[in-house]
């Protein structure tokens, strides 16, 4: 029986590119679709933009949408992720999160949750980031910290918060690599007069157009620069990637905690 699979944030660009990814899925099947509760779409078929009969109605009722759901995917606000974290947590509702910008607080909510229901935490869902993920781990541990470790991203000109989330991920994989806290080595944004920080981990964001998510990390170091970089082409990734957190936790039913898209995809840490 496939399993039964919500998305939160169902009338957003993510939420329709999740419903369109569950209804070409043969392991699930969309079972609820949530927005927001003064949204337009409210009573439309969740199928209806992508000009298909999903059969599931939008709605902003937690009870009435993940009455009959296995697992929720949300990729909403941190506001609107917390709300559905309690509820989740509550009725024991496994959940894959790829919103971003939470503050700690958010963040410590999360793990908190972890402690009852089995949930995959990623600010990037796709394998592409996560595999440059283990890249750039691998050359942060290589490489001496007299190489200079920048970080440049650029997105949409709608994104809400800046770093990305996959580029602060970036930068923690590298401060982690090298002993140190992201919050005490970076670098966002610079601008006046002085010289680069020794140890420094600069961070630039660019916002613009319709860019979906590029990312680059630049190791400069004496004579030679290593660079590593993704660029999504399209938000079908993340929403591949999703599935595949999905049907992790789903095949780990019994299993509680705060999971990162490497344990998903089994790439080994050092």
């Amino acid at each position: 029986m496939p399993a039964r699979v919500a998305v939160a944030g169902a009338t957003g660009r993510m939420g329709r590119m999740l419903i369109s990814a569950l209804l070409s899925a043969s392991d699930m099947t969309l079972s609820g679709a949530l927005a927001q509760s003064g949204s337009k779409h409210l009573g439309e078929d969740a199928g209806a933009p992508l000009g298909q009969i999903s059969g599931v109605a939008i709605g902003a009722n937690r009870d009435h949408v993940l009455a009959a759901s296995d697992l929720l995917i949300d990729f909403t606000t941190p506001e609107a992720t917390l709300a559905n974290l309690a509820f989740c947590v509550a009725k024991k509702i496994p959940m894959v999160i790829g919103t971003t910008g939470f503050d700690s607080a958010g963040k410590a909510a999360i793990d908190a949750a972890g402690r009852t229901i089995g949930i995959v935490f990623a600010p990037n869902m796709s394998i592409g980031v996560n595999v440059a993920l283990a890249l750039i781990d691998l050359a942060a541990r290589s490489l001496p910290e007299s190489y200079d470790a920048e970080i440049v991203e650029m997105h949409h000109r709608d994104k809400r918060d800046a770093p990305s989330g996959s580029a602060l991920q970036m930068g923690e994989v590298i401060a982690h690599a090298r002993n140190a806290r992201l919050e005490d080595v970076a670098e966002m944004p610079r601008h006046g007069l002085g010289k680069r920080s020794p140890r420094s981990i600069g961070i630039a964001s660019l916002r613009g157009g319709d860019v979906i998510g590029d990312h680059s990390v630049i190791f400069a170091g004496p004579g030679e620069r290593l660079e590593i970089t993704h660029r999504s082409s399209s938000r079908a990734t993340y929403a591949e990637g999703s599935l595949v957190a999905a049907r992790f936790l789903l095949a780990n039913r019994e299993r509680s905690g705060v999971f990162d898209m490497r344990a998903v995809l089994g790439i080994a840490r050092p």
